[in-house]
């Protein structure tokens, strides 16, 4: 017996489609559960914050950063005995605004709906100045934490620092990333070659929910740390 022939027809998802009345059934219980945990209030947001609010820094692309800041450096500190120097995360990665009113755990799935973990590298100085030229170069709101950027009114560098000192080439310094941006993603690829790196096995996603859990309101800022002068 041989295969001579595969035949198909296109189904038109409309109203006029009914449900499978014993699956819907089956599925219902386990949608409201999902549904209820997803809607379940974590924190509370004043205003509502979006990846495009500024130019080069936004209220909330800081917000991601400090969140894996906070979550983050205590487990790299337990593994290490070393400290985040700075995170440096990509605007494109912040998939949906923080809206006025309820946080809720569907809120981090909107805005992180990856799966994506934090990874930190340890690099050289001269690597930190690769992901400062990096930033020059794109013009736009990438978030980063720990590194401070000048620019001119023609986005010339002025001057950049790290933790407030100058960059020294010579000393390893431990940025967080997601560990999509580790393998060269968005077309960064400054984490490469490198001194170390550890993979906290901590979703970004579950770190925002974890730092909602612990706060009451939010209260994002756009600060100077990549401003034009």
């Amino acid at each position: 017996m041989h295969l001579i022939k595969i035949e198909g027809q296109q189904i038109q998802i409309t109203d006029l489609l009914t449900s499978n009345q014993n699956i819907e059934a089956f599925v219902r219980p386990y949608r409201e559960h999902i549904n209820k945990d997803l809607d379940s209030v974590l924190a509370y947001s004043p205003s509502t914050y979006t990846k495009d609010d500024d130019e080069l820094n936004t209220a909330l692309g800081n917000l991601m950063c400090s969140i894996v800041f906070s979550e983050g450096n205590p487990i790299f500190n337990k593994k290490t005995g070393k400290n985040i120097d700075a995170v440096v995360l990509n605007h494109g990665g912040i998939r949906a605004p923080i809206s006025a009113g309820a946080i809720t755990t569907r809120t981090a799935y909107q805005v992180m709906p990856f799966e994506n973990k934090i990874v930190v590298a340890g690099i050289k100085g001269n690597k930190v100045i690769e992901i400062v030229d990096f930033l020059v170069k794109s013009k736009r709101a990438h978030p980063f934490l720990g590194l401070k950027i000048l620019l001119d009114q023609e986005y010339n560098l002025i001057e950049a620092s790290i933790n407030g000192e100058s960059i020294n080439i010579n000393k390893t310094y431990y940025i967080a990333t997601s560990d999509y941006l580790y393998n060269s993603g968005d077309n960064m690829l400054f984490f490469k070659p490198n001194e170390s790196v550890v993979n906290l096995d901590y979703k970004i996603r579950n770190a925002m929910i974890d730092y909602f859990k612990k706060v009451d309101t939010i209260n994002p800022v756009r600060d100077d740390r990549f401003i034009r002068h």
